[in-house]
């Protein structure tokens, strides 16, 4: 359905890719991933047309339609809700809009009435009579209710304005869909409605994410940005994960003999290809895996950084007592009567789509906000150290290097030290007097993890710490909070973060909290059992 020959894309004398032959079927889902700044979504942007290419070609059935997933989110703030939805469609949008016209005109001629009749046909064949109920279907599986339909999408807020376009973009079965991070910003119920959405989806799909859990649970193939190239390797992100891994090690070891090496990955294959998945490709995902050669094994250049805490003392058994604990922002009261005991070796996960009462709660926690009625109390041998979702605080107006930036939060102050632990989260060389107020997104969240690094606390407060991190960073920092010997409360996004770490699970929502001691995949499976 889409056919890339001989891609190349070049930027003064900076080569992004090259040479890149893939071809992309229906029935199929293709995850894009690579390092942060690789050329993830500037791929997406070549094979939606909004980018041209230095050389190669992109070829698309004239006759499908693509829909690609808006990332302004203000572009459409003067439609209704139910009408930027179908505008996904736009032939269907365009059609119903003339049709509309021509009967609202004082005087209707025979043109006009025979015109009338070509749309009405066209409306119906594209699904038209339809159209306001499936969009609201997908706008209630995606969590907006009935009641913002008719509203202005400049009344909504972020959040659900990016739900908006998400059903914007799956509206009317287009033949191929292209998402940029879809997960972004979606509430856990959104992200399990997306991902069974996508797997009964019988197009072809093509998305960039960071969620790892999405991408093992929907995704047929792996498309790959590393080395100036881009490769397609046949499975879901755990297998290439795993597999570059083990292509990296027997890379490093080649006093192995050939055979050795062979006979491990064989082995290695066999026992992915047996894992059973969600996905209704699974069967065929298997056959393919079967037949994967040796030479097609991924190999990665990524460098992951290292991600470690460490408390300097054991605390007592009182860790964290909340009672009755409500608060009032900008005239919304956004947490009402709130309680909860931490106890010694809980993980807390804070999910839900009232964000604003997560983020509430965790200054509360952290000390920055008072309550207005209730008690916090910390067990008094407790420390805390906290992520907060916004750092800019941190970082904007300031004039320190990096270097001195995280001197400020180090008892030792040398260099050489210093130095050794920056390495440790990929800042090396000259990146060290690199202004702070100059770092990306990703390289302030790790600047920040390192500070709670550095904390030695025994209890970490963290609110969206996988937000603007790669694959990589995500992935170090999973290992990091399973490792960590005290008490963690987080919230994120990331599926497979809350699966490892968390073992309870307090959802903050309308009318209050659901308070549960079970994995994240129990705690789906309690309340889609509790719907039913």
């Amino acid at each position: 359905m889409i056919s890339v020959n001989d891609l190349s894309l070049q930027f003064g004398a900076d080569i992004l890719f090259s040479r890149v032959d893939l071809q992309f079927t229906a029935g199929n889902c293709y995850g894009v991933i690579g390092a942060n700044g690789s050329g993830k979504s500037t791929f997406l942007k070549i094979l939606a047309g909004e980018l041209e290419h230095s050389s190669g070609s992109v070829a698309i059935d004239p006759k499908v339609r693509m829909s690609v997933l808006k990332q302004d989110q203000n572009m459409y703030d003067a439609n209704q809700v139910i009408e930027t939805v179908i505008m996904g469609n736009p032939r269907l949008y365009e059609c119903g809009r003339e049709k509309d016209e021509i009967y609202l005109k004082e005087e209707f001629t025979d043109e006009d009435g025979i015109r009338a009749a070509e749309l009405e046909e066209e409306y119906a064949e594209l699904g038209g009579w339809e159209a306001e109920s499936d969009a609201a279907q997908l706008l209630q599986g995606l969590g907006i209710k009935a009641s913002y339909h008719d509203m202005a999408m400049a009344e909504l807020e972020p959040g659900q304005k990016v739900k908006v376009l998400l059903a914007q973009a799956l509206f009317g079965a287009p033949d191929i869909i292209l998402l940029d991070e879809p997960t972004n910003n979606l509430d856990v119920n959104s992200v399990v409605w997306l991902e069974d959405f996508l797997m009964d989806y019988a197009g072809t799909v093509i998305v960039v994410s960071h969620d790892r859990y999405f991408l093992n649970t929907v995704c047929t193939h792996i498309v790959d940005i590393d080395f100036g190239k881009i490769r397609m390797y046949v499975g879901n992100y755990d297998f290439w994960y795993d597999s570059s891994q083990l292509m990296q090690k027997l890379m490093k070891e080649q006093n192995k003999k050939n055979e050795d090496k062979v006979k491990e990955l064989e082995e290695f294959i066999r026992r992915f290809s047996a894992n059973k998945s969600k996905s209704r490709q699974a069967t065929s995902r298997r056959k393919l895996i079967e037949k994967i050669a040796i030479e097609d094994m991924p190999a990665s250049s990524r460098k992951y950084p290292w991600v470690g805490f460490k408390m300097e003392r054991e605390p007592g058994k009182d860790r964290l007592f909340v009672t009755d604990v409500s608060k009032t922002v900008d005239g919304v009261k956004v947490l009402d009567k709130i309680s909860f005991i931490m106890a010694r070796d809980e993980r807390i996960a804070f999910i839900g789509s009232n964000e604003n009462a997560i983020t509430t709660m965790f200054k509360l926690l952290a000390g920055e906000l008072e309550p207005d009625e209730g008690e916090i109390k910390w067990g008094v041998s407790t420390t805390q150290a906290y992520f907060p979702t916004d750092n800019s605080e941190f970082f904007e107006g300031s004039d320190y290097d990096l270097m001195d930036w995280m001197r400020q939060f180090s008892e030792d102050k040398k260099e050489s030290y210093l130095r050794t632990f920056l390495g440790r989260m990929l800042f090396t060389g000259d990146d060290v007097y690199k202004k702070v107020k100059v770092l990306s997104g990703g390289e302030k969240v790790r600047c920040m993890l390192s500070k709670l690094m550095l904390s030695g606390a025994s209890v970490l407060l963290l609110d969206q710490p996988t937000n603007h991190l790669d694959l990589e960073s995500i992935a170090a920092l999973n290992n990091g909070l399973s490792d960590f010997k005290g008490n963690i409360i987080f919230a994120t996004h990331d599926h497979q973060l809350i699966q490892t770490v968390a073992n309870r699970i307090i959802e903050f929502g309308d009318s209050g909290i659901t308070d549960r001691a079970m994995t994240y995949d129990e705690y789906v499976d309690y309340m889609r059992a509790a719907e039913s």
